[in-house]
């Protein structure tokens, strides 16, 4: 196998993500030396997603644009008091039918694993996380739509923004969320208030994708070697596989930070003579990795889809909060056996650590007390994330 064909194999929606990159900075650069008005930004962003879609799922593009419309139409036709229910339960009958086909297809032809379905129905889950996000936004009255009264020419410009939200090409083939209000501010302000070239930064983080992915393989080939080794080795090698999973993970929120940053979302000002260009982020691998104990790295994990959860469940129930959210990601995520275990244990222990927060934290009055609870936390931490992601995701991994 050539360079190139492993590249292509084993890297395909990571090269995907980075030829749109080019695509990003063009739009940065038209867009804020005022080339582009404020319509053609929103098509910009609209018709490059529409492309992508295409390109990358060929056929099942049409999951995509199915559900756009049906949210289209939900909008101009269900009152807004009503609005997030009917999305919410249109949007996850339609995923949950393509999830479901999906694990069809793996399990009854896993001899023809088709990765544009794959690609569809995880885009599919990235609007959903949109639509929702927008339903919500109509039901808290943060988003007045008034297309009753309007023209056709006048719900057009009404629904561009929101049809360019839903499909915006930086955000299509993975995340992070970034909420409307602020995806509208971006595109009306980019060309009065630019942010900084961001070139530097974009190279930047396609070196840490590059030297996470050399990481990566770096754990790889420790499981290899562990597979056939003594039971310490193997244990060990049993949490370098967990975290071969995890750092796939990690490079594919960089890479899509770095497409979203090209395009010139994501800043947040200047601080100490740097620029910050963290605003629109996943998981950083430092920080997540870092954590102490399993609810704060279920707080750092896939950050922006976590507050989305918060806020379309958490804070939405009365009652069992914490286990209808574990609940709800497990079907959003698509209900396999895999997830039922592993949002089980994560969810118990989520519990258990926010009892020991606060019930025996407070006790810790000594310092190396605090010390020698706080390494053996983050020991405990990774050995619990270490189970639950093997139980997640075992199924993709070969050796």
């Amino acid at each position: 196998m050539s360079l190139l064909e492993w590249l292509w194999d084993d890297h395909q929606l990571l090269l995907q993500q980075s030829f749109s990159i080019p695509f990003g900075f063009l739009f940065y650069f038209l867009a804020a030396n005022g080339f582009l008005s404020l319509r053609c930004r929103y098509l910009y962003m609209c018709i490059g997603g529409c492309i992508l879609a295409v390109v990358t799922m060929g056929i099942y593009s049409i999951l995509l644009f199915t559900s756009v419309f049906m949210f289209v139409v939900l909008v101009c036709t269900v009152d807004w008091r009503y609005i997030h229910t009917w999305v919410l339960g249109v949007q996850m009958l339609w995923q949950t039918l393509w999830h479901i086909f999906l694990q069809y297809k793996e399990f009854h032809q896993p001899q023809h694993f088709n990765l544009r379905l794959v690609l569809a129905v995880s885009s599919l889950m990235l609007i959903t996380q949109r639509v929702t996000s927008v339903s919500m936004d109509i039901q808290d009255r943060r988003l007045i739509l008034t297309l009753n009264r309007l023209s056709l020419s006048q719900s057009y410009e009404v629904l561009l923004p929101i049809i360019s939200y839903i499909l915006n090409f930086t955000t299509l083939l993975g995340g992070p969320l970034c909420m409307f209000a602020h995806f509208v501010s971006f595109i009306e302000g980019i060309d009065v208030n630019s942010p900084p070239n961001p070139s530097s930064v974009v190279i930047f983080k396609l070196l840490q994708v590059f030297l996470l992915e050399c990481l990566r393989y770096s754990f790889l080939q420790f499981v290899k070697y562990a597979y056939n080794s003594n039971l310490a080795y193997g244990v060990i090698g049993m949490w370098a596989m967990a975290m071969v999973l995890r750092l796939h993970y990690y490079a594919h929120w960089q890479i899509s930070e770095c497409l979203n940053n090209a395009a010139g979302f994501g800043f947040c000002g200047a601080k100490s003579g740097y620029t910050d260009w963290s605003g629109l982020s996943d998981g950083d691998f430092w920080v997540t990795e870092s954590s102490v104990c399993i609810s704060q790295f279920a707080r750092r994990w896939n950050a922006t889809t976590a507050s989305w959860l918060r806020r379309l469940v958490y804070k939405r129930c009365k009652y069992f909060s914490l286990l209808l959210t574990f609940g709800f990601s497990l079907w959003w995520h698509g209900l396999r056996i895999g997830h039922c275990i592993g949002f089980s244990i994560w969810a118990v222990t989520v519990n258990i650590d926010k009892y020991i927060e606060r019930n025996w934290l407070p006790k810790l009055s000594v310092g190396w007390m605090k010390s020698i609870y706080v390494s053996l936390s983050w020991i405990i931490t990774q050995i619990i994330i270490a189970c639950i992601v093997i139980t997640l995701e075992l199924r993709v991994v070969q050796l």
